[in-house]
């Protein structure tokens, strides 16, 4: 089959587009052929070597395809079906643990469907469980118009908290505005005593900041006295160890570094946000923006895009026709 590996850690250069042997499920996964591949800022810290794996090795997590056989029994074949933790979707096929399925309408967009559960879920247990967003709360996301910026937004305004976010060009300034934020701001120096004043000296509630380096310090000016600063991403690279003092100085901040596996790992947990995300997108109360449609040998100009900040929303990668 073909696939996307890596043999050595660097930029998107390393992703080659090659023939592999095709996986073999074990009792507990069952077989896929993938439609389209999911793309997230997971896949390039693996490329980089931020987080560590065997090489060789085939990069992504998530995606939608064809259920081609389960050693059980269980899942029909040609089922329809989206994953978010299988290691190794940028392929014509993967294995995917049975418990991290989740079965999709046939005439629901196999784009969306690919690219759903990771972002969806991620701004769910934020809004949803990091932090539980009501009326008359207020919260900052850094990377407004991205995927996981722009579902939040939306997830954030529907339970009624005043929306702050921060983008990098006027074309994303639109998009988040029109996402449910109130005010949106620019990476420049200073955004953080900007947002302090908009509040009246207050600060924000809760800062969820998937930037990372580039916006950690200005998320613990922006937060409130005994809020919480959520870094659930590190797109500009990882925040260097910081001395708790400083948690203190910034009047005694909650500081958290969540993440999906721990957020979908109780019994029930991952079925719940799953179902929770498809939902609304299927009554259209959560609209996932795909702005950007790659064939699968072009994964590595997909991960130039994406780290260049000049997408918006979710970027896919076409593997096989359905």
């Amino acid at each position: 089959m073909h696939a996307i590996q890596i043999a050595e850690s660097g930029g998107p250069e390393v992703l080659r587009y090659t023939e592999v042997p095709a996986p073999l499920p074990t009792e507990e996964e069952v077989l896929v052929d993938v439609t389209v591949a999911g793309v997230n800022y997971i896949d390039t810290y693996y490329r980089e070597g931020i987080y560590s794996a065997e090489k060789p090795f085939i990069p992504g997590f998530e995606g939608t395809g064809r259920v081609v056989y389960d050693p059980q029994g269980q899942i029909a074949e040609g089922t329809l079906v989206a994953w978010h933790h299988a290691f190794g979707s940028y392929a014509e096929q993967v294995c995917v643990s049975r418990n991290g399925l989740v079965a999709v309408p046939d005439d629901f967009p196999t784009e969306i469907a690919a690219s759903m559960l990771l972002q969806g879920m991620t701004a769910h247990f934020l809004s949803h469980g990091v932090y539980e967003l009501g009326e008359g709360d207020t919260c900052l996301i850094t990377a407004g118009a991205g995927g996981v910026g722009q579902l939040l937004t939306q997830m954030a305004s529907s339970l009624g908290a005043t929306v702050y976010t921060i983008v990098s060009s006027d074309e994303k300034e639109k998009i988040s505005y029109a996402c449910g934020a109130e005010h949106v701001f620019r990476y420049r120096e200073g955004w953080g005593e900007q947002v302090r004043r908009l509040t009246g000296g207050r600060g924000i509630d809760v800062v969820y900041d998937g930037v990372g380096q580039s916006t950690f310090f200005e998320s613990l000016e922006a937060v409130r006295a005994r809020g919480t600063v959520a870094l659930f991403g590190a797109a500009s690279g990882p925040v260097e160890p910081i001395d708790p003092q400083l948690l203190n100085k910034h009047g005694s901040i909650f500081l958290t570094r969540p993440s999906l596996g721990a957020w979908t790992a109780q019994e029930g947990e991952f079925q719940m946000r799953a179902q929770a995300v498809v939902q609304a997108i299927m009554d259209g109360d959560l609209k996932l923006n795909v702005s950007a449609s790659y064939p699968l040998e072009e994964a590595a100009q997909a991960h130039r895009d994406l780290q260049s900040r000049s997408t918006t929303g979710s970027i896919v990668l076409r593997v096989t026709p359905d």
